[in-house]
Order: C-alpha cells, then structure tokens, then sequence
C-alpha cells in the first residue's frame, strides 16, 4: 500500500516539475528570467517531494510500530497460554503420581497379607 503511495506522489510530483518547465520554456521571457523560474519551480518541487516522502516514512513507521506491538502482543499471549498449559500439565501429572503412589501402597499392603 504504502510503495503504490510513494510512487504515486512522486509520479505527480515529477508531472507537475515537468509540466511547470515545459509551461515556462515556451513562456516568452528572457533567458536568465527563464532559467531562475525553472530553478524555482526545481526547488520547490524538490521541496514538496521531500515533505511527501517524509510524511510516507511516518506513516510507514507507524504502519510498522503498530504491527511489531501487534506481534508482541501475539507472543506474550501465546507465552502466558503455554505456561498455563504447562502448569495444567504439571498438576495432571502430580495427581497421577499421588493415584500411583496409593495404588502401589495398597498393592504392597495387599501383598503382605
């Protein structure tokens, strides 16, 4: 989205640059009033692609900013979700000992009867 944005702006940016100099060379004036309208128009275009492309990078960061902290987010839910799977494991797992335990307790018992 952002790469269609960027070229966009700087395809309108070098049509008007280019418009604005074929306007002035075919404008009757003199030469040096010419050549400093171009150099104007250069300027001020070069000026307004720079904004643009500044604004771009700030939306681009913002763009990244919000989807690093989305991903994090992401990872830290997941890391919460396994641990308490792994403590619902863990429990399972000692409640199972503790059933064994009792079970080979009254096997032995038996046993010695």
């Amino acid at each position: 989205m952002s790469d269609r944005l960027g070229s966009t702006l700087a395809a309108l940016v070098a049509g008007a640059a280019i418009g604005v100099g074929i306007g002035i060379l075919f404008a009757p004036d003199e030469g040096k009033k010419t050549r400093k309208k171009i150099r104007r128009s250069f300027d001020e275009s070069k000026d307004e692609l720079s904004h643009k492309i500044d604004d771009l990078k700030k939306q681009v960061r913002s763009v990244v900013d919000r989807k690093s902290n989305s991903i994090e987010d992401g990872i830290e839910d997941f890391i919460n979700s396994a641990g308490k799977k792994r403590d619902e494991v863990i429990s399972a797992l000692e409640h199972k000992l503790a059933e064994l335990k009792k079970q080979g307790k009254e096997l032995a018992e038996s046993a010695k009867k």
